[in-house]
């Protein structure tokens, strides 16, 4: 058991545009800093996997923790063709630079177009490029995001979630300043 996952609540456009979709997806990280690259795995073919396989786009939307029975309702398995946002009740607003609308209160936005996929097993790994970033100066410190104010989400199994608890702090250690290192 891997815990805790952070969760990429991914939106999405029916390839025919008629149709948005919003789902939460626990298995969620960075595969790449340059070029700026996201993943998160499909567990099954969800409407969010044949969406971006459709279209080539999708949003990554952080999950707060004031939105967390939002984000677990969006879990829900709405047949295709409804809008979780529609039907859960969640404001959304324009990407700049994809087609998927992005959740208007969620405080960082990922706008991506795939960069590929891998199929294994019962899942697939999609793959993103992250052609814009979206962070709401709420949650910035000093011009880097605070996770304090980010207060992020994460699954723990089950029906099991996790929220932000104590802040470690810890300076990472340069070899030159390592005891005995050097000479």
């Amino acid at each position: 058991m891997v815990v805790p996952r952070p969760i990429a609540w991914v939106s999405t456009v029916s390839p025919d545009g008629r149709t948005d979709n919003l789902a939460p997806h626990s298995f969620f990280t960075v595969s790449c800093v340059s070029p700026p690259i996201v993943q998160f795995t499909s567990v099954g073919r969800k409407d969010s996997l044949r969406n971006i396989e459709g279209t080539g786009q999708f949003v990554v939307n952080f999950a707060p923790e004031h939105l967390f029975e939002q984000i677990n309702a969006t879990a829900t398995d709405f047949p295709a063709g409804v809008s979780e946002f529609e039907a859960v009740g969640i404001a959304r607003e324009p990407s700049l630079r994809v087609k998927p609308s992005r959740v208007a209160a969620s405080p960082v936005a990922l706008e991506c177009e795939m960069h590929s996929m891998l199929r294994m097993g019962d899942s697939t790994v999609v793959f993103g490029r992250v052609v814009h970033a979206a962070v709401s100066e709420a949650v910035l410190v000093d011009g880097h995001p605070e996770v304090r104010k980010l207060r992020p989400l994460a699954r723990l199994g089950k029906d099991e979630w996790g929220a932000l608890g104590e802040v470690l702090e810890l300076s990472r250690i340069r070899y030159a300043d390592w005891p005995g290192a050097g000479g």
